[in-house]
């Protein structure tokens, strides 16, 4: 079997009863967190209106249609899956998963979630879908090659995004293993995403879980009717997906340990509401002010010394260098750094317009210097670390190295932060309820998913 049908193999034949309780408890946490994510954004202005034009043309108020998360508002189970994994990118809440560089939670929960409800799946079945997504996702990531892949401008939660939602609706659909893998070609055939959108501000990053959610769920659909898919998509010597995007792609990273070493495990929980590759910057300031009285009037200049792909991203960019946009800011480490250093802290709030062209924030962003450190360069991406330096005015200096952010599976979050971390964000439209009902999922009826979302949808 090549490695595509190994993968499948895999997804035909797991079984929830026969896997760790840490992995099914991990499972429901990646939920939560991906769910509460997405409920966040669903009240965002430019969401609301992608909500109202896809209600125009796909409006779906039968038995068939599935909610869109927030909203009192059926589409079919494609557009929903859409439009609720594209809430789930919109904040910059969404899991992390380091040695894959992907987003997993924001392409594979509103996958299964929509699935499931469309299908009346069982809380078991819905779980399962998770954990495969996760797995395969994870997976063809990883044997991108993070950095090469990173580099030529690929953005692989959309590259192998496609995989992640194909497997855990091939797992709902109950596809055979030569289904499934057919499956896993035609969404690797739809492959895609660039980081185009970094230079000019757009907003479309949050297109590429999107599409890699409703791609994978058409593409099991499309196995289940009969259509093949090219089943050596990652070997082909014409048309090699990892060779045409990725210098260094790795394929035995795809299979090793598969079955064994589950990565839903090796998932990073997000505490601030920026690119992840800003939050080790944000950890340092925060312990600067924890370690020494430091009055940011005072300073003279700040050094960050980070990974390559975290510089080229948030630190070389003009935009990251003078950030005037929410997604400029996000993108920004002398800005998320600045923030940190004056208010404590990074949350939403301080994504605000008001906020990003602040001027006090703006002074001390200014003389931030971020640039590519190579011992930090040669741990990526398995640690995303930084070095921060500050030189006050009388020529003090304050130093910090920060090897794994916090909520890294190296530094994590508790589970109570993360239930912390939700409270707020569902609010908006869900009672506090919901994170015990996620978190005890097992409890509940086959028709749970339905019920659940139709009760909560009308409050």
């Amino acid at each position: 079997m090549n490695e595509l049908e190994q993968l499948s193999d895999f997804i035909f034949n797991f079984d929830l009863e026969k896997t760790h309780c840490d992995v099914v408890e991990t499972a429901k946490i990646c939920v939560l967190d991906s769910f509460s994510a997405a409920v966040g954004a669903s009240k965002d202005k430019l969401i609301v209106d992608i909500i109202k034009k896809y209600k125009e043309f796909y409006n779906s108020e039968n038995e068939n249609g599935i909610y869109v998360w927030g909203h009192n508002i059926k589409l079919p189970v494609v557009q929903a899956a859409f439009i609720n994994a594209m809430m789930g990118h919109k904040l910059e809440l969404d899991d992390v998963h380091t040695n894959s560089k992907t987003h997993i939670g924001t392409v594979v929960v509103p996958t299964a979630i929509c699935l499931a409800q469309y299908l009346k799946s069982s809380p078991k079945e819905f779980l399962e879908a998770v954990i495969c997504g996760y797995e395969v996702m994870s997976r063809i990531g990883m044997g991108f090659g993070v950095s090469s892949h990173r580099n030529k401008g690929w953005h692989v939660t959309s590259t192998a995004g496609t995989f992640g939602a194909a497997a855990a609706a091939a797992k709902l659909l109950k596809l055979n293993v030569k289904e499934t893998t057919h499956a896993l070609g035609m969404a690797g055939t739809q492959s895609f995403g660039l980081w185009a959108f970094l230079e000019d501000s757009a907003s479309s990053k949050i297109l590429h879980p999107a599409r890699a959610a409703s791609s994978g769920i058409e593409a099991a659909m499309l196995a289940k009717a009969g259509m093949t898919g090219p089943v050596s998509i990652l070997s082909a010597n014409d048309g090699n997906l990892f060779k045409a995007m990725s210098d260094e792609y790795d394929m035995a990273k795809v299979t090793k340990d598969l079955g064994v070493v589950f990565e839903i495990k090796n998932v990073d929980n997000k505490p601030y509401p920026c690119c992840r590759s800003t939050h080790c910057a944000i950890d340092s300031a925060i312990q600067l002010k924890k370690l020494y009285i430091i009055d940011v009037d005072d300073i003279e200049e700040v050094q960050i010394g980070t990974y390559l792909v975290g510089y080229k991203q948030c630190g070389l960019t003009e935009g990251s260098k003078n950030p005037g946009t929410s997604t400029e800011a996000k993108f920004s480490t002398p800005y998320t750094f600045a923030t940190a250093m004056i208010n404590g802290n990074v949350s939403l709030e301080h994504f605000t317009a008001e906020s990003i062209n602040n001027e006090y924030v703006h002074s001390l962003l200014k003389k931030v210097t971020v640039y590519s450190d190579d011992e930090f360069t040669k741990r990526y991406p398995m640690h995303w670390g930084c070095k921060a330096k500050i030189v006050m005015k009388d020529k003090n200096v304050y130093e910090i190295e920060v090897k794994d952010a916090s909520g890294s599976v190296y530094n994590p979050v508790s589970k109570n932060d993360i239930k912390n971390k939700a409270i707020p964000l569902l609010k908006v439209a869900y009672e506090d309820s919901v994170i015990e009902k996620i978190l005890n999922i097992e409890k509940y009826s086959d028709m749970f998913m339905e019920s659940f979302m139709k009760q909560e949808a009308e409050n």
